[in-house]
């Protein structure tokens, strides 16, 4: 071990992702002065940790500019309907980021292990995907795909702790369940899926997301490498004194019902 290198502290953990928080905002002015669209793909198996990375990438951020998308079953409606159609309704416009946790690639994994799929979709899937973000990204929107990648060891662990804990249990469904007795079905899938959309256009990149602190800060990093941006100044330096407001009587605080003061 490096003496040099200093111990990932919580202290240091937060100090930086502050430092990084700092800079999405800085991102998020940036791509609303400049009206850029930006679309974030998040996936990987259950547990590895997109919506912990998610969660902190929007903590600081205005949702009218930074959004997540993520979509629930499919209706019967929305089966009878192209693939893409229902993501690309959720697409960004001018000035937005949109983060989808869990997006069009459902279709190269779950559905494709659970069966929800024919292997006729399945292959037009892997067909039209590529040519699908070509046509994103021809069109002017930023593309960036990460994959979160972690250890079956790991997932286990974050199983076993999501049903000892009750804020946490809602995340264990029976598809998670189900996942963990099919670790190498999803491998495969993964596998089958890079092979045909990691391209040169549109690349996968990969997170190792064992240590979820690390993989957030590194996720948060390397998305803020992938868009050039600059810090805009609206010369706002100090707030003006506030007007002072005459003639006029506020309702007495009696006559209003506030809620019982617990805590």
């Amino acid at each position: 071990m490096d003496k040099n290198k200093k111990k990932f502290t919580k202290a240091i953990y937060e100090k930086e992702l502050m430092k990084l928080q700092i800079e999405l905002v800085k991102l998020q002015e940036w791509i609303k002065q400049e009206k850029l669209r930006v679309v974030v793909v998040f996936e990987g198996r259950d547990a590895a940790g997109k919506g912990g990375t998610i969660k902190r990438i929007t903590q600081t951020l205005n949702p009218r500019i930074c959004r997540v998308v993520a979509l629930a079953t499919p209706t019967e409606r929305e089966k009878t309907q192209w693939y893409f159609q229902r993501y690309v309704a959720h697409l960004p416009a001018a000035g937005e980021m949109v983060l989808f946790d869990r997006s069009w690639y459902n279709r190269a994994g779950v559905e494709r292990v659970m069966g929800f799929c024919t292997d006729e979709e399945y292959w037009d899937f892997l067909r039209a995907c590529p040519k699908f973000e070509n046509m994103l990204i021809h069109s002017g929107i930023i593309l960036i795909k990460y994959w979160f990648s972690v250890s079956e060891e790991e997932q286990e662990k974050r199983f076993q702790s999501r049903l000892k804990d009750p804020t946490k249990r809602w995340k264990l469904s029976p598809m998670d369940v189900e996942s963990r007795n099919r670790w190498i079905d999803y491998s495969k899938a993964k596998d089958e899926m890079f092979t045909y959309t990691d391209t040169k256009l549109s690349p996968w990149y990969v997170v190792n997301a064992d240590n979820k602190k690390k993989a957030r800060l590194n996720c948060i990093s390397h998305l803020l490498s992938k868009i050039p941006y600059k810090e805009i100044d609206y010369g706002l330096k100090e707030l003006p004194p506030r007007k002072k407001t005459r003639g006029y009587v506020r309702v007495p605080k009696e006559l209003q019902n506030f809620i019982p003061e617990i805590y």
